[in-house]
């Protein structure tokens, strides 16, 4: 398997690992449709079949992925959530803390779901990107967290909501540092383009057949 990285200098790989942060979904998504890299989460159905869902890996997970190719040349697995925990069937109309999410299960036209979890959270329960992160974190790793477990997770997240900050969010992480002025957005296309411009010279897409 080829080492992409290895057609760069230690300064220049450096500089493309930081510049990687910078480019957008839609970017690193083209880089990795282009050479086989999964993004798209993976469910298994009850008759052992795998197909996609409409979820897609965070750009945490897809960059760990276009890092590792570079290094290895291997595009590795998608993130595959197991048939046990997948319910294509609506929840029941009653939740109580001990149920489990369910993949599928949480969306905010669940109204019962999301009942359930403002009554666990003192009404303090918002959907919004910390809740996906929590309740993916879960579903990826295999589990169907109860209710409360849930809840209890997600209260910790808002509270420590700076821990889910990782270099890969640039915005994010430039506005915590005190580094977005004006010309950030231009910055950011600057760096995305030659992060595009040398993956394209080191790694090219794989050709289709």
């Amino acid at each position: 398997m080829p080492n992409f990285l290895s057609r760069l200098t230690k300064g220049e790989q450096a500089r493309l690992f930081e510049e990687l942060n910078y480019m957008n979904l839609d970017e690193i998504r083209a880089f990795c449709s282009a050479r086989g890299i999964p993004y798209k989460i993976m469910a298994e159905c009850p008759n052992g079949k795998v197909k996609a869902t409409k979820d897609t890996d965070r750009k945490p997970i897809v960059l760990a992925r276009v890092r590792h190719y570079l290094t290895t040349g291997e595009i590795g697995s998608p993130t595959l959530i197991p048939a046990e925990i997948v319910r294509e069937e609506n929840p029941p109309a009653r939740l109580g803390r001990g149920d489990r999410l369910y993949y599928r299960w949480y969306a905010k036209e669940q109204q019962g779901v999301m009942r359930t979890l403002r009554h666990l959270t003192a009404g303090r329960f918002q959907d919004g990107a910390v809740a996906r992160v929590v309740v993916m974190g879960f579903w990826t790793r295999g589990e169907a967290p109860t209710f409360e477990e849930f809840a209890r997770s997600w209260t910790k997240a808002k509270t420590e909501g700076h821990q889910l900050l990782t270099p890969e969010y640039a915005y994010l992480t430039d506005l915590k540092h005190q580094r977005v002025d004006g010309d950030w957005k231009a910055l950011r296309t600057a760096k995305a383009k030659s992060a595009l411009k040398t993956l394209a010279r080191i790694a090219p897409p794989t050709p289709q057949f």
